[in-house]
């Protein structure tokens, strides 16, 4: 399965590469702060339930003429997601660390710093 870090999503948005963002979290999370051009689907809940039909529902809202970033708190149900996109067919990433990761990220915070270290390691 695929996973973007967020400073490789940063180089990517504005660009004739830019991904498609599926943020899958809450409304009132998304709300508070959400990645700008992102569409919110909130079906965070569903999919930490096990229910993958709660995505599979609205795939009529996700284009499938380009990559789609998964987008959830940090990066775990954001999994699910992406599974369920890519067995539909769509090329699709996970956010790392998710809305968590990209804050640390924005901020330059040493969480971050320490977490895109043991990403790289990971390779």
């Amino acid at each position: 399965m695929s996973r973007i870090r967020p400073d490789e999503l940063a180089e990517r948005l504005g660009t004739d590469d830019e991904p498609f963002l599926l943020d899958i979290r809450p409304e009132s999370d998304y709300g508070r702060r959400a990645i700008d051009g992102s569409l919110n689907v909130p079906v965070y809940d569903d999919l930490r339930r096990g229910d993958d039909d709660a995505l599979r529902g609205r795939l009529d809202e996700v284009p499938d003429d380009r990559e789609v970033v998964t987008v959830c708190k940090m990066g775990i149900v954001a999994k699910r997601a992406t599974r369920v996109l890519d067995e539909a067919g769509y090329e699709a990433s996970t956010l790392a660390g998710g809305m968590s990761g990209w804050n640390g990220y924005q901020r330059g915070s040493l969480g971050y710093r320490l977490r895109s270290l043991w990403w790289w390691l990971r390779g």
